[in-house]
């Protein structure tokens, strides 16, 4: 869970501090930021790039490539909905439309109190279970009606 709070340089050092030592550090630092903050502050990449000798372009496309990395933080609730071609066949695609209208956000937002950030992602193995969702890091499969309607009603709280 992560830990937001306030941002800063000294914070941001020390997340950059814990993972300098490892080779092929620039994934677990920039995990270890979202772990901390929530999210990747833009004040972060170029102290990564720095730490790394590698550009700032380089540490943003590393940034803005991988969908699990946010540039903002997510709201106290986070749905992600598969979209990938086994949750779409069985389908999948309807109920990812039912959640965004009823949570009343588009994919990739945060609803404006902060409650619930909608992303679509493209797989998270459950294939079998297909279609499915992750809702606060719970797996959930073969979602319908009913089951999308059950997550409106727990986020909501």
């Amino acid at each position: 869970m992560p830990q937001a709070g306030l941002v800063n340089a000294e914070r941001i050092a020390e997340v950059i501090e814990h993972y300098a030592h490892m080779e092929g550090a620039a994934l677990p630092m920039l995990h270890g930021l979202q772990e901390r903050f929530g999210h990747v502050p833009e004040a972060a990449v170029p102290m990564v790039a720095e730490a790394l000798n590698r550009s700032r372009a380089e540490i943003h496309g590393v940034v803005t490539f991988y969908h699990d990395f946010r540039e903002a933080p997510a709201g106290r609730h986070v749905v992600k909905v598969c979209r990938a071609e086994a949750c779409q066949s069985m389908g999948g695609e309807a109920v990812a439309a039912r959640l965004a209208s009823q949570l009343g956000v588009g994919w990739g937002e945060t609803s404006p109190d902060g409650r619930v950030t909608l992303e679509a992602t493209y797989c998270l193995g459950l294939c079998a279970c297909a279609p499915s969702a992750m809702v606060d890091g719970q797996l959930i499969g073969r979602l319908d009606s009913d089951a999308a309607d059950a997550i409106v009603a727990e986020v909501a709280r």
